[in-house]
C-alpha cells in the first residue's frame, strides 16, 4: 500500500459512496475508463479486490469496506490539514468550501461575487445538492457550511437563519386565476399541480404549507428540474408551488405571474448550517457573518421580489 496515491483514495471513496462509477465519474469530472483505471490501480497496491459484481450492481468487498473506513480517515486527515493552512492565511487568499441546495443557484453566485469583491483574493469551492446530499456533505465534513431552507435537528449542527425565503403559486399570465384577488385554497384544488418530487426540499415545503389541503391536490405531474416546470406553467400545463427565488426572471419579463393566494406567500427562511465543532477557517467565518449582516437585503436585490407589508 506504500505506493498509493491520494487521488486514487478519493476515487475509490467516491465510488463507493455512490456505488456506480458512472456516478463517480461525473462528480469527479472525470472519465468512467478514468475512474476505473484509478480503483484498479488501488486495488493492485491492495493485493485484493475491493469491489465485486452481482448482477448489474457493484457491492464492497470485504477488503473494500475496510479499505474504505481506513481511506475516509486518511483523506480526513488531509482535509484538516488543508483548514489549518487556510486559518493560517486568514480571509484574504483563504479558501471558502460551501454547498447549497439547488434552489439557491439562482442567486447563490451573485452572493459569492460580492463576498469575493470584499475580500480579494478568496478561491472558492460551490457545490449543488438536493436536501439529502447536502445533509451527507456536512456529516462526511466534504464542506464547511451549507445554505438550505430546511435544517437538520441535529443538536451537533449550528443553524442559523439569514433570510426569508418565500414560496408563492405560479401562473402564466393567460391562466383564469391570473389578477384575480384573494383566491381561497379551496379554489386551487380545481387546477392541476405541476411540482417537485416527493421528498424534495420545495415538495416537503409545499406539504408544510398546504397542510391537509395536500391530500386534496390535484397533483398532474411531478419533475425533478424547475426549468422543466417553469415552461410547463408558461405553456399553460397547470400552475405550481415556487420558491420566488427560482423565477425572478420569468417575472420580470411577463412569462410567470404569482396568484394572489390566501395564506400567500408562505415564508420559509434561508440557513446557513455547520458541525458544531468544526473548526472553521476564517474565511468561512467571515462568510456566514457577511451572510448575516447583508444576505437578506442583496438577495431581495438580485431577485428583485419585494414582500409587501
Amino acid at each position: 500500500m506504500k505506493n498509493a496515491t491520494l487521488r486514487q483514495l478519493k476515487t475509490f471513496e467516491t465510488v463507493a459512496r455512490h456505488l456506480s462509477y458512472s456516478r463517480a465519474a461525473e462528480e469527479l469530472h472525470l472519465t468512467q475508463p478514468a475512474v476505473s483505471l484509478q480503483v484498479k490501480q488501488l486495488e493492485e497496491h491492495a493485493g485484493l479486490p475491493l469491489f465485486e459484481q452481482l448482477g448489474k450492481k457493484i457491492y464492497l468487498t470485504a477488503a473494500g469496506m475496510e479499505m474504505l473506513r481506513h481511506g475516509r480517515m486518511i483523506i480526513q486527515q488531509f482535509r484538516e490539514a488543508e483548514d489549518a493552512m487556510a486559518q493560517l492565511k486568514g480571509v484574504s487568499g483563504g479558501r471558502l468550501n460551501v454547498a447549497v441546495i439547488s434552489a439557491g443557484d439562482y442567486f447563490f453566485p451573485r452572493l459569492l461575487a460580492e463576498f469575493q469583491r470584499r475580500h480579494e483574493n478568496v478561491s472558492l469551492k460551490l457545490t449543488v445538492h438536493n436536501r439529502e446530499e447536502l445533509l451527507r456533505n456536512l456529516q462526511e465534513n466534504q464542506t464547511d457550511l451549507a445554505i438550505m431552507v430546511r435544517p437538520p435537528e441535529d443538536p451537533g449542527m449550528v443553524r442559523r437563519a439569514f433570510a426569508p425565503h418565500p414560496y408563492v403559486i405560479v401562473a402564466s399570465p393567460q391562466h383564469p386565476l391570473a389578477g384575480k384577488k384573494r383566491i381561497p385554497m379551496a379554489r386551487l384544488m380545481r387546477e392541476p399541480f405541476i411540482v417537485r418530487e416527493r421528498g424534495s426540499d420545495t415538495w416537503n415545503s409545499m406539504q408544510e404549507s398546504f397542510g391537509d389541503h395536500l391530500a386534496q391536490l390535484n397533483v398532474a405531474m411531478e419533475i425533478k428540474s424547475f426549468e422543466t416546470i417553469k415552461q410547463a406553467v408558461i405553456a399553460g400545463m397547470g400552475i405550481s408551488f415556487l420558491s420566488v427565488h427560482t423565477i425572478s426572471l420569468e417575472l420580470q419579463v411577463g412569462n410567470l405571474v404569482v396568484l394572489d393566494v390566501q395564506g400567500f406567500p408562505a415564508m420559509l427562511n434561508w440557513y446557513v448550517v455547520h458541525r458544531q465543532h468544526k473548526q472553521l477557517p476564517p474565511v468561512a467565518i467571515a462568510f456566514e457573518n457577511f451572510l448575516m449582516s447583508d444576505g437578506a437585503q442583496l438577495i431581495e436585490t438580485f431577485t428583485r421580489f419585494k414582500l409587501k407589508p
